[in-house]
């Protein structure tokens, strides 16, 4: 495949509460696991029928493909094949939907990579990790081979399928620095279950990749991408799985630190987000010493003044610069870019659209020339 220029499918298959609070209405649910318990039986199964039938639909792949894309990242959850209990509930699995997705990215000439987004116990307290607050997925053999298991099963179901990129093993794994922080982001349920939390050690970590490119290779030819992320700790990884034996791994970073300034909910000056640009490029050229490096996430700025304040026009300017920046990044610095994510549904006209491509595209904040209209 040529350079990818993608988009994620994120709160598709993996809720994100943030991307369509109305989905949580009437609970008092934070994450995907308290919005499983929490709602009656039947109206769970009717609530998520209805999102996962519309929230992505052919209409919306047709689309992406329009913009130009020649990838989609779909994040997927652990459950899904709900082939197992213990595992699956109180959850609803949903591998129709990918089943679907696959067969629209087949018929268009999109390539589809598959991201493990949740893993059982969650890798990183994130609220996109299933369960806010925990992090406690490697502290359990029985979690891990579990994790292993469901790659496998993926592999084994989508091997052949043409629309197949790749498969990526795990995301965002967090480490030691963040995780303090993150538990206080995300507060968890059970606040007593939250203190058994820990980062995800760096040689644990490295295991699970070794094992899990070796699990998949037993059912992707080498033609299959296997993805790592690299559990924001980037430079770690310098030399790792560079054996004859290891073939065609992509390595991924989540770039999001470039769009807000420090402390100020104003736009800041295009030389700050230079110059933050260069040290990502910077970054970037360094790791594509080892593997190809893909961008997986991003996104232009996370907030927005009030209308008073910014005009329209700045507001566009604004945006464009941002995306420009970065875009003239990640082409030049790395081996593709996936931008976070395709689409959000905000709650109000204050919230900044800059984390939905549908959006900026209808917007006219993307650059055509890096989409392809």
């Amino acid at each position: 495949m040529k350079k990818i220029r993608g988009v994620n499918l994120g709160n598709w298959l993996v809720l994100e509460k943030w991307m369509q609070r109305r989905l949580f209405e009437g609970v008092d649910a934070q994450d995907e696991t308290d919005l499983c318990n929490m709602l009656p039986e039947a109206e769970k199964l009717a609530r998520l029928k209805v999102h996962r039938d519309t929230f992505i639909t052919y209409e919306d792949i047709r689309s992406i493909r329009a913009y130009g894309m020649n990838l989609v990242r779909v994040p997927v959850p652990h459950f899904i094949f709900g082939d197992d209990p213990r595992w699956c509930e109180p959850y609803v699995p949903c591998i129709e939907y990918l089943d679907q997705l696959f067969e629209w990215c087949g018929e268009l000439g999109l390539g589809v990579l598959i991201d493990l987004h949740t893993v059982p116990g969650s890798q990183n307290g994130f609220d996109n990790g299933g369960i806010c607050g925990i992090c406690e997925w490697h502290k359990k053999p029985e979690n891990i081979e579990r994790t292993l298991a469901v790659l496998e099963m993926l592999a084994k179901r989508y091997q052949k399928h043409p629309a197949l990129y790749g498969i990526q093993l795990l995301n965002e794994p967090i480490e030691e620095s963040m995780l303090a922080s993150t538990l206080k982001k995300y507060p968890a349920r059970d606040p007593e279950r939250a203190k058994q939390s820990e980062a995800v050690p760096t040689d644990l970590l490295r295991k699970f990749y070794i094992d899990g490119y070796f699990r998949l290779r037993k059912y992707l030819d080498e033609d299959r991408a296997i993805v790592f992320h690299d559990g924001f700790r980037l430079k770690e990884w310098a030399g790792f799985m560079q054996g004859a034996e290891y073939r065609n791994i992509m390595f991924d970073t989540h770039i999001y630190d470039s769009m807000n300034g420090p402390a100020k909910r104003e736009p800041m000056p295009y030389s700050y987000y230079a110059k933050l640009l260069e040290e990502h490029g910077r970054e970037l050229v360094y790791m594509r010493q080892f593997f190809p490096v893909i961008v997986g996430e991003w996104s232009l700025m996370h907030f927005v003044p009030d209308k008073e304040s910014f005009s329209d026009w700045e507001m566009k300017l604004s945006y464009r610069i941002m995306a420009d920046l970065q875009l003239h990044t990640w082409e030049r610095y790395s081996d593709g870019w996936i931008f976070w994510s395709y689409r959000v549904i905000y709650p109000d006209n204050r919230t900044n659209p800059g984390w939905s491509l549908k959006d900026c595209i209808r917007k006219d904040w993307f650059p055509h020339e890096w989409s392809g209209l």
